[in-house]
């Protein structure tokens, strides 16, 4: 259903809220600025399961490390890793997780619903307490996070809409530490969402790189990198990655006029654009 507020009305609000003087908590209660919904159990056990099998791991968890990025609004990932004998590291860009203990033994609850076994955190009452009874870390400088992990100590890598937020000027870095982490023959599964945040259409690329790319736009809540879908398989290829393309989704015709887009989008051919979204694989060779 198409949204009724314009897009550009969303910018102006937005980049007005976001410079309110409350914490990110404050947002969260009010469910603004949230960071996608891994605080969802349903949610949550739903992209586990997804990424899992589809990385070859389905009943091979014991003993790996997973290695979320983008965890969001919980740290649920590490619960669901701890019932398969899996160890999980989140990287975020920031303490975005819910600290309310109460939600993730509700969370735990349902995956016995479910026929798990998950950790005991019935007697946890902080959010490290959840963490050390999952064997899990959760790390919340984004690409600095990285230097704290070892060369070839992950197994899987996995995200959900989150290599969008990546900023743009950090974007290969963080594939090159993807890579480095990762065993030989170790995995990476990502759901890549290309439309903007404004709607689901691509109005975020109608502004020059400038703008786009300062720090104003960038800590405005609505921000997404613009790699588009064959710059970003040319990253991941650059990083060291063999590159296996999944489901890809389009539009059926372009969202935005051609002549409405900035000039850093001239040269993208129509059949780039046209892509909305897509599901890859990224290997590291034996």
């Amino acid at each position: 259903m198409k949204t009724l507020i314009p897009w550009w009305l969303k910018v102006f609000a937005k980049i007005i809220l976001s410079r309110v003087p409350v914490g990110y908590n404050f947002w969260q209660r009010l469910g603004l600025f949230r960071h996608g919904y891994m605080d969802q159990a349903s949610y949550v056990l739903n992209v586990f399961n997804e990424h899992v099998p589809r990385a070859g791991l389905d009943g091979k968890l014991q003993g790996k490390t997973i290695l979320e990025l983008g965890p969001g609004d919980s740290i649920a990932t590490a619960i669901v890793a701890a019932c398969y004998g899996a160890r999980a590291i989140l990287i975020d860009a920031g303490p975005f997780a819910k600290t309310d203990i109460s939600g993730y033994r509700k969370f735990a609850e349902f995956l016995k619903l479910k026929g798990l076994y998950p950790p005991d955190i019935s007697l946890a009452e902080t959010l490290d307490e959840v963490l050390a009874a999952c064997d899990a870390q959760y790390l919340t400088q984004g690409l600095e996070s990285f230097s704290s992990i070892g060369t070839g100590t992950v197994d899987l890598i996995f995200s959900q809409a989150v290599l969008e937020h990546v900023h743009k000027h950090e974007f290969f870095d963080t594939m090159q530490e993807c890579f480095r982490v990762l065993i030989p023959g170790g995995v990476a599964s990502h759901r890549v969402d290309l439309k903007d945040h404004l709607g689901g259409s691509l109005n975020n690329l109608r502004f020059s790189e400038r703008i786009w790319e300062s720090e104003f736009f960038v800590r405005s809540g609505f921000y997404t990198n613009r790699i588009r879908f064959s710059e970003m398989i040319t990253l991941f290829e650059t990083a060291g990655f063999i590159v296996e393309i999944g489901d890809i989704r389009r539009w059926e015709c372009l969202p935005v006029k051609r002549q409405s887009l900035s000039n850093s989008f001239v040269y993208v051919s129509d059949e780039d654009l046209m892509i909305s979204g897509f599901d890859v694989l990224l290997r590291k060779k034996l």
